[in-house]
């Protein structure tokens, strides 16, 4: 069985001038882009099999993550239901200079495994360690309802 800790993945995206909004930021959907994507492979880490989105809740847009920052996107897996994979997200901002980071962005997802083009059954998560079930935990606590 997986354990939450092998979900865990953190990316860094440059924020180009191409990414950017009016105001000189990550544009929103750029930035979801990226939380679904990293979501995605961690499901997958969770699941041992390809994983579509099923649902996005609650995006929480924080503060803006200029051009030429890092955008800092973390996921893991917290939860598993029979065919589904619940993702905790969380973005920061990133100082490539100094290395400084101000959490941005936070949503959670939900990811259906699929095998065969059809949903298909996921194993449960384990829980190795204080840090992973404090994250857990926490992920639990704060999940909005389905």
């Amino acid at each position: 069985m997986p354990a939450i800790a092998d979900t865990h993945i953190v990316n860094r995206e440059r924020v180009q001038p191409t990414h950017a909004n009016n105001y000189q930021s990550a544009h929103g959907g750029i930035v979801m882009k990226w939380m679904d994507e990293i979501g995605a492979m961690s499901a997958m880490r969770a699941a041992r099999e390809t994983c579509v989105t099923a649902q996005m809740s609650r995006v929480d847009f924080e503060r803006p993550i200029p051009i030429g920052d890092t955008a800092l996107v973390e996921s893991y897996a917290y939860a598993t239901g029979r065919t589904s994979v619940r993702v905790r997200i969380e973005v920061s901002r990133e100082d490539p200079r100094t290395g400084e980071t101000e959490q941005t962005t936070s949503a959670y997802a939900t990811f259906v495994a699929i095998s065969d083009g059809e949903p298909t059954a996921v194993p449960e998560l384990t829980v190795k360690g204080e840090k992973c079930r404090e994250l857990r935990d926490r992920a639990l606590a704060e999940e909005p309802e389905r």
